[in-house]
């Protein structure tokens, strides 16, 4: 029987976030209204007055593409023992981040902040932003070296890791769950 489960997980925005959106979308606009204007101001200058508009066009679509990529979803499919990671920009586009043998991991296990990261190690965070549902995974990736994985899988998903973590990580885990 395999063992499946997806997830989708939504990156809770931080006020840092918030602030970058407001700051395109009003420079974004500003510019836009600015080049419209060359435009209107031109207009006894075809070539010249065509160019304005033309950019004014191109800044508002820049624009809104800037603001729209800002929102941003990730997806955690889990299919016999390989984790695959996703990123989902503006419900449109989908990047892959990261595909993992689960058994490979180094070590597993809730995240926090007095965890050591090395300077050669590659950080992936796919989370929720949401600190009490961080978990980590460490492995060594084909293309990224030694990576930390920050990732908040639910229940479904954390069972099905589980199941196919070593042994040790198995026991680490428990233990970790007890205290």
């Amino acid at each position: 029987m395999d063992n499946f489960a997806e997830q989708l997980v939504k990156r809770n925005e931080t006020s840092s976030d918030k602030t970058k959106r407001i700051l395109k979308a009003v420079g974004g606009t500003a510019g836009t209204i600015i080049l419209a204007l060359f435009g209107f101001l031109t207009l006894g200058n075809p070539p010249v007055s065509f160019i304005g508009f033309a950019l004014a066009v191109g800044a508002g679509y820049g624009t809104f593409f800037l603001v729209q990529s800002s929102y941003i979803e990730y997806e955690y499919a889990f299919t016999n023992g390989e984790l695959d990671i996703d990123k989902i920009i503006a419900k449109k586009r989908r990047k892959s981040l990261l595909s993992v043998e689960v058994n490979k991991f180094k070590d597993f296990g809730k995240y926090n902040d007095d965890l050591e990261e090395t300077a050669e190690m590659t950080v992936v965070i796919s989370s929720d932003n949401i600190a009490s549902h961080e978990y980590y995974a460490d492995f060594q990736h084909e293309v990224y070296g030694q990576t930390r994985l920050i990732f908040s899988p639910d229940e479904r998903m954390l069972e099905n890791i589980k199941r196919f973590l070593s042994g040790s990580l198995r026991s680490k885990l428990a233990r970790e769950e007890m205290n």
